[in-house]
């Protein structure tokens, strides 16, 4: 492909960018000068006399502005914490924004103090700890630089303390966090921070080193600077302990409550279960964790989406064994291009409810963290039971990467995935495995305006297949004016990463997005951003397959909310029968191709507000018919004790005959109730006719220690036209975080 070559040329033209550093603010940290008590009052003497870090600047509505809502910042620490102070003065009433009292809270409309510190001054990889107003505390990793959404997960957890008070005309945070909870070079005098802080009463973002608002307020590029009063120390051995038992009862089937129908089967079993995680720090940098017969039990199952693609649907890790520096693993390739995807370790799907169901893992290690300041290091090796009922033999999972940094942000990185059919009829059979070996390089320049990719992978199996690569390359260049950005992949039809997600195989894409930013200084809109994109599928045998067109707006309101609307054509060309539907009716036939164009548009209206809600609407055309679809969720916040929420999505298909027509439904009323910082209950239903189940969760979570829960998780699957049970389970878990 032609405008593949251009763009690799084009991007490699820039892998060796890096522009001059960026202005930096320091801000210095002392030993503490008496002892801190975690109660949000900062009435200490070592809190008088700390290094102020003030004078935040707006990142919303505008920036290159001194913040109304002024923020002071101080630090300091001791032989086992870090600890952060900071007092938060209010442009208004004091009335504020909280979701709920759960742990690991977000969203743009919430008042919220955040820190984030890079440890090892790479300008990648950050932690980040924050406090709301009422005391309900999150921690997350920010990786990639924080360069694009999406670079922030706060699945990640760890110990850490942390207490806030409000007064008349501000409030006060107090955090202390173990030095034995990071990840730091022993030495070191300079750590990379930041801190952002929103204010609900007039939506102001703000941030102590000042990054432009086409930047989001994670950015790792635009970091300040802590300065210790002397080289770190090692803070000495880090082990902790989690084990965890578990007892649950399942069972499947029923009666269908007619009186001239057969009973259904029933199965039903119980159990207990117990095992542990383990976390051993090597040294301040590196970490090693192991899990023995672990249990996932508590995590919620995936929320429903209606799936009108012929692809497989990308679902994100949740699990915590997974989530540190799960970056260093999960991040090698492109979305929708992944060489390693950990969903596919422990996870197996039961396509009679749609829902995925756990494939057991004996045991597991993994090794990660840095070697110094330039290199990364990721080891993973899982070994996952068998599973009968759906035919999955016993497999060991082994996955090896290594990152270099190179020039200013950017970096270089190499993995291997190894899969092996460990256990059969005859023991071993070394000739039953997938592997896939792969090369990316990330750029990444010292002001984020330029990052892109490139990649080289290649899967082997035993039939020794060619054409079996994957390759890509992207670039993007973000201004405070323009945003344009581009992506070449090429896959060859034998390209099989079996512990990893690629949608599609054997076939060449190319896409291209022009964005312009406009400010307006009158009006609703805070951000005006008139976009046109093109993307395009082909291969060898059909030529075009897939292409898109879409000329659109986004936009930003001065109020928080969002309004988004485009026009798209499509062109699809079938290379095999496809129900548009997905309902079982008859297939459009492979080789035909249809074009049709259509309206989508959104809109997410003021989430400070109690009542606010999210709006997806398309009308059209759609293959040879037409569709209109109709999505989106209903929020009332009963501050601060919870959120009821309603997630909804139907759509509505009509086909010229003989190809039928499609009501296609999804509904998921959920029940958010927080009774304090350390009781949750959470309860959702949906129902998918698409699918023809209903679904419903019930978790209730009692973290009486840090880190330390106890769980009742209650889940049920049925028929809905006579509500016949499918399954259901009942699971009682207890994990307890130890320091050893």
């Amino acid at each position: 492909m032609r405008y593949f070559s251009l763009t690799l040329t084009f991007i490699i033209s820039f892998t060796g960018l890096s522009l001059l550093a960026q202005d930096n603010k320091q801000v210095k940290i002392a030993k503490a000068q008496d002892e801190i008590v975690i109660d949000g009052l900062l009435d200490e003497l070592t809190w008088k006399n700390a290094d102020l870090a003030d004078d935040f600047q707006q990142n919303f509505p505008t920036d290159g502005v001194k913040a109304n809502a002024i923020t002071e910042m101080k630090f300091s620490y001791d032989d086992k914490f870090i600890y952060i102070g900071a007092k938060l003065y209010n442009t208004g009433p004091s009335k504020y924004v909280t979701p709920s009292l759960r742990r690991d809270f977000r969203g743009g409309g919430n008042d919220m103090f955040i820190v984030h510190f890079d440890t090892f001054d790479d300008k990648t990889n950050a932690f980040q700890f924050g406090m709301n107003p009422f005391g309900v505390r999150r921690e997350g990793l920010v990786s990639n630089g924080g360069g694009s959404r999406g670079d922030l997960s706060l699945d990640w957890e760890n110990k850490w303390f942390g207490e806030a008070t409000q007064h008349d005309g501000y409030w006060m945070v107090e955090m202390a966090i173990p030095f034995k909870s990071i990840r730091f070079k022993e030495g070191s005098s300079v750590w990379n921070i930041n801190s952002y802080r929103i204010d609900s009463n007039t939506g102001e973002r703000s941030t102590w080193n000042p990054i432009p608002r086409n930047f989001v307020l994670y950015s790792l590029a635009h970091t300040g600077q802590l300065i210790w009063d002397k080289p770190l120390d090692n803070p000495g051995a880090n082990i902790a302990v989690i084990p965890y038992v578990s007892a649950n009862t399942s069972g499947s089937g029923g009666y269908i409550p007619t009186g001239d129908t057969d009973e259904l089967p029933r199965t039903s079993e119980s159990s207990g279960n117990f095992g542990f995680d383990a976390k051993l720090g090597i040294g301040p940098a590196l970490n090693l964790d192991l899990t023995v017969n672990p249990d996932f039990s508590q995590v919620e199952v995936d929320r429903q989406v209606t799936n009108l693609d012929r692809f497989e649907i990308f679902f994100p890790e949740r699990r915590q064994f997974f989530l540190e520096n799960a970056d260093l693993f999960g991040q090698f390739g492109q979305d929708g291009l992944r060489p390693f995807f950990s969903r596919r370790i422990g996870v197996s799907r039961d396509e009679s409810t749609g829902q995925n169901i756990q494939n057991k893992i004996n045991f597991g290690a993994r090794l990660s963290g840095k070697l110094n300041n330039n290199w990364r290091i990721g080891v993973l090796s899982m070994q996952a039971d068998e599973e009968r009922d759906i035919n999955l033999p016993q497999i060991n999972y082994t996955v090896a990467a290594l990152q270099r940094k190179v020039f200013s942000r950017s970096n270089i990185g190499f993995i291997l995935i190894n899969k092996q059919d460990f256990r059969n009829e005859n023991g071993t059979n070394f000739d039953q495995y997938n592997r896939v070996v792969g090369v990316d390089y990330n750029l990444a320049s010292s002001d984020n305006v330029w990052n892109g990719k490139i990649f080289y992978h290649k899967s082997f199996d035993k039939e020794g297949l060619d054409d079996s690569y994957a390759t890509a390359a992207s670039l993007a260049y973000s201004t405070i004016d323009w945003r344009v950005q581009s992506r070449v992949q090429k896959v060859g039809d034998n390209y099989n990463p079996q512990v990893g997600f690629a949608r599609r195989r054997g076939y060449e894409f190319a896409s291209l997005e022009v964005r312009k930013n406009f400010y307006p200084e009158k009006g609703p809109f805070q951000q005006f951003n008139p976009l046109v994109s093109y993307e395009v599928f082909q291969n060898d045998a059909n030529g075009t397959t897939d292409s898109e067109i879409r000329l659109g707006v986004d936009t930003q309101l001065k109020n928080t909310g969002r309004f988004n609307a485009s026009f798209v054509r499509n062109f699809i060309y079938l290379f095999g029968d496809f129900d548009p539907t997905r309902e079982g009716n008859l297939e459009l036939p492979e080789g035909t191709d249809y074009t049709f164009t259509n309206f989508e548009a959104s809109y997410n209206s003021d989430t400070r507000q109690f009542f606010f809600y999210t709006l997806r609407a398309s009308a059209g055309e759609y293959f040879n018919g037409n569709r209109y679809s109709l999505g989106g969720n209903i929020n009332y916040r009963f501050q601060p004790y919870g959120l009821v929420s309603l997630d909804f999505n139907y759509n509505n298909i009509r086909l010229p005959d003989p190809y039928g027509d499609a009501d296609i439904f999804l509904i998921g009323p959920r029940f958010d109730i927080t009774f304090n910082k350390s009781l949750f209950w959470t309860t959702f239903i949906q129902y998918n006719s698409q699918i023809d189940n209903i679904n419903i969760n019930s978790r209730l979570q009692w973290r009486f220690k840090p880190v330390s829960d106890i769980f009742i998780a209650y889940t049920d699957n049925y028929f809905p036209d006579d509500f016949v049970n499918k399954n259901r389970a009942l699971v009682i878990k207890m994990t307890y975080w130890l320091n050893l």
